[in-house]
């Protein structure tokens, strides 16, 4: 048994990111006694790699011991998500465990939302008093820990920042000369509860390799780095993906089939919903149905058709919405643009799929007025739905983002109802309107 929890060790040491979908995949009981039996340093960097959904269980189920041991061994950002990870009521408990030295800045973290700059933040920041020479800034220099180097950040004796010192600025000048006149004073900062999402364009704008964090008061407080902020938000990107098609946005290949199965039963059960009003629709006009049995064939062709234009403009409104692209007052426009776009891909594909069925029901052997009404019925729901779909894609998620709600969770599912209604409703609507001329036989 030993020879087995040494091999577990030197697994979960030597391939952390495989360890942690390994206790991914196995019962939960059996992943907590596992995690337990590491040495806290190896399991730290188990849990850094674990998923969100399968890090709750696990950190849930441990004892706050054993908690403070791991989160002891962890930077103070990596930390803070663990501590964001237990119930409130714990946290104080986990927290007063460990040194102060190490518990103070999880604090100051833990004490920021996980969708800020705050919550993200890495505390361990060296700073620079300007009230220096440059002989004492640079025996400051070698003292201060290599990770906490970031640029020279300058601040005055409370903190507050003041502005950067380049190296070749130090280097060059005399070793009695203050630093003061070398601070280059207009330095970039962002404050603590700016939302990550406005860090990831700025990051993506300055192209900094990092960024100061400050406090209400302008004190230094922290540093982001930039390619800590772009991952965070590629894995955003990819978990709005999972979102939009009803999985979880914790799931990886690898997820407990509990865990799949809690995540897409719910959105699943939802589209059975809306599954079944769009068969009611259908179930109105049975008997058109009835009398026509080519209406079935097309069906499909229809709703087809509006959903991808509707998935079309959903993408390019959810990507403006994810870039901020799409910023206060031009909603309308945005709309317009799409409805407009919509409406004239309608026509261009109505004209071909008219064209398509007048081939086909000249092949069965259609009288020409029947084939002519079927092309007509088609080519109108075709313009209608593709006008309906564009307009939904793009006003659905502006309309849930407006209410505070996450339009990658549910969008999809609220567009496929409108297209599917709409292009049965406008197929089957315009079908009964020209009955006569669709049933006219040859």
């Amino acid at each position: 048994m030993k020879s087995l929890e040494a091999l577990l060790k030197v697994f979960a040491e030597l391939h952390p990111e495989d360890a942690a979908r390994a206790l991914e995949s196995v019962d939960a009981g059996d992943a907590v006694r596992l995690l337990a039996g590491l040495p806290p340093k190896v399991a730290a960097g188990v849990i850094e790699r674990t998923s969100g959904d399968a890090a709750d269980r696990l950190l849930v189920a441990l004892d706050d011991p054993t908690v403070s041991a791991i989160v002891e061994q962890m930077t103070p950002r990596a930390g803070a998500i663990v501590l964001h990870h237990l119930p409130a009521e714990r946290r104080d408990g986990v927290l007063g465990a460990l040194p102060e030295a190490v518990a103070r800045p999880l604090r100051d973290t833990a004490g920021y939302p996980a969708d800020t700059v705050g919550g993200i933040m890495d505390t361990r920041v060296a700073s620079l008093p300007i009230d220096l020479t440059v002989q004492q800034v640079i025996g400051r220099i070698r003292k201060i820990p290599r990770e906490t180097l970031h640029y020279l950040y300058v601040t005055d004796r409370d903190r507050r920042i003041i502005g950067v010192l380049t190296m070749r600025d130090l280097l060059l000048s005399g070793t009695r000369d203050p630093i003061e006149p070398m601070v280059k004073r207009n330095v970039v900062s962002v404050p603590a509860t700016m939302s990550c999402e406005e860090l990831i364009d700025m990051m993506r704008a300055k192209r900094f390799v990092a960024l100061p964090v400050v406090d209400f008061d302008g004190r230094l407080i922290g540093v982001v780095k930039r390619d800590e902020v772009m991952a965070a938000g590629e894995l955003e990107a990819f978990e709005d993906m999972q979102k939009i098609v009803g999985a979880g946005a914790d799931e990886r290949a690898l997820s407990p089939v509990s865990t799949v199965v809690r995540s897409r039963l719910p959105w699943l059960m939802v589209n059975l919903g809306t599954a079944f009003m769009a068969a009611a629709v259908v179930g109105l006009f049975e008997g058109v149905i009835a009398q026509v049995a080519a209406l079935a064939v097309m069906l499909p062709i229809v709703a087809g058709q509006g959903g991808n234009t509707g998935a079309q403009s959903l993408a390019v409104v959810m990507r403006g919405l994810a870039l901020r692209e799409i910023i206060p007052g031009v909603n309308r426009r945005v709309v317009s643009k799409e409805l407009v776009a919509g409406v004239i891909n309608g026509v261009a594909v109505a004209v071909v799929t008219s064209l398509a069925v007048l081939a086909w029901r000249a092949i069965v052997g259609d009288a020409a007025s029947v084939a002519s009404g079927l092309a007509l019925v088609i080519g109108l729901a075709m313009i209608v739905n593709m006008a309906a779909a564009a307009l939904s894609g793009a006003a659905i998620p502006l309309v849930l983002h407006k209410m505070g709600r996450d339009p990658a969770q549910s969008a999809s599912i609220f567009l496929t109802t409108v297209t599917d209604i709409v292009g049965f409703a406008a197929f089957l609507g315009f079908a009964k309107i020209m009955m006569p001329m669709i049933t006219t036989s040859a």
